[in-house]
C-alpha cells in the first residue's frame, strides 16, 4: 500500500523551465491571454465573469483546462456571496499552480478543477469546493496554514490541512510513513466527514487519468485504492464512487483479464438481450395489475463483481448467470413488500435468497430487498426493491445529505451510524500507540460483511463478520469489555470467544475484578476491541516492558559486535531519527514486540559506520566471534514475558522465544509444532531464551491419562496427584475407544520437568491406569 506516494507520482508538478516559456502567447479562441507569469490570474475567470474560461500554462505544447463545467455545476445551487468565495480559491490555487504540469501534459489546475466538479454533482458545501480547488497548494506549494487562514478562514485551512500528506516530517521507513498520513487523514474524517468526500473525488480523478502512468506505479496506486479507499468508500455507502474505484483499480491491476472479460460482456449483451427484455416487460405488466408505480430497469454487474465471483466460487464467466439484475423502485416503505410480493408470484423464488435490509440495513445505511427468482429458461434472477429516499441513499451514501438536505435539519441514521463510526476513530487513536497499530485497527472496520445481533433491550448491533461475544462486549462500552468474564447467546452460556451469529441475542456478564489478558488479543475481531486491549496491557505491563526490551537490544547489540552501553550523543541521534522521545520508548516498543531489536541494533551500527568519529565507545570486532547470551527467563516476568498455551513449557524443558507484537515475548517448547510452523513464517521474530537458575513458582501443563472405567478411579488419580505437592486446576473426561476405558485430561501445576515425572510414575502405578502421557497442542 502506497498512500504517500499517490499524488506525488500522478500529480508531481512539473515546473516550466525559462526555457520553456514564451513572454507573450496570443489571445485564444475565446479571447482570453495567455498566461505569462502568476499576475494572470487576475484576469476575469468564467468562476468571476460568467463566461467560458480557459486555464493556461506558460508552455506552449501543453493542453487546457476548462472551468466552464464546474461554473455551471456551481451555479444550480451556490448563491452568489458563495460563489465569490469559490472565485478567490480558483483564483489563488490557480496562482500557487502556474507553470506545473501533469504527467498527461495538461495543466496541473486541471485537477484541482475536476476534483471541485466532483464534489459540485455532490452539492458540497463552499467550503468544500474551496477545499477541492485548494488540496495541493499546501503540499505542493508550501504555502502554511496560516496563510489559508488568513485568506479563506478556519475551517476551509483545516478541510486543505487534512488532505495534506506530511511529507516534511522524517519517518524511520516508507510504511511509518504512509500509515502516519493515513491515521492524519482519517482522524481528520472523524472531526469532518467532507475530508475523505474530497479525498475520494481527489482518487476517482486520479484512477480515470492513470493510464499515463508505468505500469509498476499503476499497480501500486491501483492496490492502495482497493485496499484503502474502496472499503472506505463503500462504508460511507459511496456506492457509486465504490463500484467505479473497484472496476478502475482492477483494470490497472489485471489488465488482460480486465479486457477478456469486457469483451465477454459486451457479447453475452446480445445473447441475453431477448431473456433481459422479457423479464422487463413481465415485470413492468405484474407490478401494473398490483396497482403498483414503480421504475423498473435492468442492470450489469460491475466488471469487477463479475471477477470476484468466478474467482471466489471456481466459475467460469459462461456459469455466471446473474451478471444482470434488476432494480424495482417504488414510492413508499409498504410498497415494497408490496412489489416483493407480487414477484414472488410472477417467478419462484430461490431458497435462502432473500435478504431484508430494509428492516435491518447494512452498516453504511444500505436499504433494498434483495431476492432471487428462478426466471425464464431456468435463469437465475436478482432483484433489488427499495424507495426513491433508499435509492438516494443507496447510491450517494453520506453524500446525500447534501445532495438531498434535510429540511428539519434532524440527522439522519445513516448520518448517526456514520457519526458513531467516526466517534470510534478518535476513541482508537485515543488508545492506539503508533500509525501503523492505528491503521491495522481502522482497516479491520472497513471489512464490509458484517453480522447483526441484538442486546437484550433488542438494540441491533453491527460488527464484522467474525467478530466475538467479546467484539460485542467492546462495542457497548470499553468498561464492559475491559470486565467481562461471561457471556450468554440466546441465554445460553458460551465463552467469550464464541463467533457471533446473524439474529444472536448476546448478553455480558461482567465482574469488577475482570481484567484482559494477552490472549483475548487472539480471538477479537474488531479494531475498537483490539485497541483498548493493547492499551490496557501496555499500561499495565511498561516496566516489565521495558526491562525486556532493554535486555533484547543488548543482545541485537551484541550479535553486531556493539558494546551495549550507548554513549549519550550516539542516544542523541538515534532518538533524532525516531518518532520515540526517549530511550525507554524504543525499549518499550521492543518489549510488547512492536520494534524489533535487531533491526534497531543493524539502525544503531549504521549510525556507527557513517560518523565512527564522533561515536566514542569500543566495538568488539569480527561479529561472528560472538553469539548473544539468551534471555533468561525466571516465570515472574509478568505480562511480558508469556508462556505459550499450545505447549505450556516448563523448566527443564528446552525453549525458544518468539517476540509477538503487543504481546511482548512468547515461550514455546523447542519440539512445539505449532512454534516450528510459525518460525518458518517469521524467523527474525525468534530469539535464544533459557530458564534462569531459581525459579520458584509453579506452571501448568497438562497429563492424559487412560484408566479402565471402574468406581473410584477419578478419586484415586486426584489423591495421587494432591499426594505428590501439585494442584489440580482442570480436569476433563471422555469416554475411550472401548467401553470399559475412560481418557482422562488434566492440567495441573508443577515445579519443573522433575516433578511432572515424579507425579507420572506415580500415577502409572496405580491400579486401573493403562497409560499416561504429557499432553501437547
Amino acid at each position: 500500500m502506497s498512500v504517500t506516494e499517490t499524488n506525488s507520482s500522478l500529480n508531481s508538478p512539473q515546473v516550466a523551465t525559462p526555457a520553456e516559456t514564451t513572454p507573450n502567447l496570443p489571445a485564444s479562441s475565446t479571447g482570453q491571454t495567455g498566461a505569462t507569469s502568476k499576475k494572470v490570474s487576475t484576469k476575469k475567470h468564467p468562476l468571476i465573469s460568467g463566461e467560458a474560461h480557459t486555464a493556461r500554462s506558460p508552455q506552449t505544447n501543453i493542453g487546457v483546462a476548462s472551468t466552464s463545467g464546474l461554473s455551471e455545476r456551481l451555479a444550480q445551487y451556490m448563491s452568489p456571496g458563495d460563489l465569490k468565495l469559490v472565485k478567490e480559491a480558483y483564483r489563488f490555487s490557480d496562482e500557487m499552480h502556474l507553470g506545473q504540469v501533469r504527467k498527461s501534459g495538461e495543466p496541473y489546475i486541471s485537477h484541482p478543477i475536476a476534483v471541485a466538479e466532483i464534489c459540485a454533482d455532490w452539492k458540497l458545501d463552499v467550503q468544500a469546493i474551496m477545499a477541492a480547488l485548494l488540496h495541493d497548494v499546501m503540499e505542493d506549494q508550501d504555502v502554511k496554514k496560516e496563510e489559508l487562514i488568513e485568506r479563506f478562514g478556519a475551517p476551509v485551512a483545516t478541510l486543505v490541512d487534512g488532505l495534506s500528506k506530511l511529507e516534511k516530517i522524517e519517518f524511520q521507513s516508507q510504511i511509518e510513513a504512509q500509515a502516519e498520513n493515513f491515521r492524519k487523514m482519517l482522524l481528520a474524517m472523524a472531526r469532518d466527514v467532507r475530508v475523505i468526500l474530497v479525498k475520494l473525488a481527489d482518487r476517482l480523478h486520479n484512477m480515470r487519468t492513470l493510464g499515463v502512468m508505468l505500469p509498476e506505479k499503476k499497480r501500486r496506486i491501483s492496490r492502495e485504492t482497493m485496499d484503502v479507499y474502496v472499503p472506505i468508500a463503500h462504508r460511507l455507502g459511496l456506492n457509486n464512487i465504490y463500484r467505479e474505484l473497484q472496476d478502475l483499480a482492477f483494470s490497472h491491476l489485471y489488465p488482460m483479464r480486465y479486457r477478456t472479460l469486457s469483451k465477454a460482456v459486451k457479447a453475452a449483451r446480445g445473447n441475453r438481450r431477448e431473456v433481459v427484455n422479457k423479464i422487463l416487460e413481465s415485470v413492468k405488466e405484474t407490478l401494473k395489475e398490483a396497482g403498483l408505480q414503480a421504475e423498473v430497469y435492468g442492470r450489469e454487474k460491475t466488471l469487477y463483481g463479475i471477477y470476484r465471483k468466478m474467482h471466489d466460487k471456481h466459475l467460469s464467466f459462461s456459469q455466471v448467470l446473474d451478471v444482470y439484475g434488476f432494480r424495482v423502485v417504488v414510492e413508499n416503505f409498504r410498497e415494497s413488500y408490496y412489489a416483493l410480493g407480487s414477484l414472488h408470484a410472477l417467478y419462484k423464488p430461490m431458497p435462502g435468497k432473500f435478504k431484508d435490509y430494509i428492516a435491518i440495513p447494512k452498516t453504511n445505511g444500505y436499504q433494498s430487498l434483495h431476492t432471487t427468482l428462478i426466471g425464464p429458461y431456468g435463469t437465475p434472477v436478482e432483484f433489488q426493491i427499495r424507495t426513491q429516499d433508499m435509492h438516494r441513499v443507496a447510491e450517494s451514501g453520506v453524500a446525500a445529505h447534501w445532495l438531498y438536505k434535510n429540511e428539519e435539519g434532524s440527522l439522519t441514521d445513516l448520518q448517526q451510524r456514520t457519526h458513531a463510526w467516526l466517534q470510534s476513530l478518535l476513541d482508537i487513536q485515543k488508545q492506539t500507540g503508533d500509525s501503523a497499530e492505528f491503521l491495522e485497527h481502522v482497516k479491520v472496520d472497513l471489512f464490509p460483511d458484517s453480522v447483526y445481533v441484538f442486546t437484550p433491550k433488542s438494540k441491533i448491533i453491527a460488527l464484522p463478520r467474525g467478530a466475538t461475544a467479546l467484539d460485542f462486549a467492546y462495542n457497548i462500552h470499553t468498561d464492559i469489555g475491559d470486565q467481562a468474564i461471561a457471556t450468554r447467546i440466546n441465554h445460553e452460556p458460551v465463552p467469550l470467544r464464541s463467533e457471533l451469529k446473524n439474529g444472536d441475542i448476546v448478553e455480558i456478564v461482567t465482574s469488577p475484578n475482570s481484567r484482559p489478558t494477552p490472549n483475548w488479543l487472539s480471538y477479537v475481531r474488531t479494531g475498537k476491541a483490539r485497541s483498548a486491549i493493547r492499551h490496557y496491557l501496555r499500561t499495565i505491563n511498561l516496566n516489565e516492558s521495558t526491562e525486556l526490551g532493554k535486555q533484547l537490544l543488548a543482545q541485537a547489540l551484541v550479535a553486531v559486535s556493539l558494546n551495549p552501553e550507548l554513549p549519550s550523543s550516539l542516544i542523541d541521534k538515534l532518538l533524532n531519527e525516531s518518532t520515540a522521545k526517549t530511550m525507554d520508548e524504543i525499549y518499550t516498543d521492543i518489549g510488547i514486540g512492536k520494534r524489533m531489536a535487531a533491526l534497531v541494533a543493524r539502525h544503531i551500527l549504521d549510525l556507527v559506520e557513517d560518523d565512527s568519529s564522533s561515536i566514542p565507545f569500543q566495538q568488539y570486532g569480527d561479529k561472528h566471534h560472538y553469539k548473544p547470551d539468551p534471555v533468561i527467563i525466571y516465570g515472574s516476568e509478568g505480562l511480558s514475558v508469556q508462556l505459550a498455551p499450545c505447549c505450556m513449557p516448563i523448566p527443564g524443558d528446552g525453549i525458544v522465544g518468539q517476540l509477538k507484537r503487543d504481546q511482548g515475548l512468547v515461550v514455546h517448547t523447542d519440539d512445539c509444532e505449532h512454534a516450528k510452523r510459525l518460525h518458518i513464517k517469521e524467523p527474525d521474530r525468534w530469539i535464544d531464551v533459557t530458564w534462569g537458575d531459581e525459579v520458584n513458582r509453579s506452571f501448568d501443563t497438562r497429563i492424559a491419562v487412560t484408566v479402565t472405567n471402574e468406581r473410584g478411579a477419578l478419586a484415586r488419580i486426584a489423591a495421587e496427584i494432591g499426594e505428590s505437592e501439585a494442584n489440580i486446576s482442570h480436569v476433563n473426561m471422555e469416554d475411550g475407544d472401548a467401553n470399559d476405558m475412560t481418557h482422562i485430561h488434566f492440567t495441573i501445576q508443577v515445579e519443573d520437568r522433575a516433578h511432572l515425572a515424579r507425579i507420572m510414575r506415580n500415577i502409572k502405578h496405580l491400579n486401573g491406569v493403562n497409560r499416561i502421557a504429557r499432553e501437547r497442542g
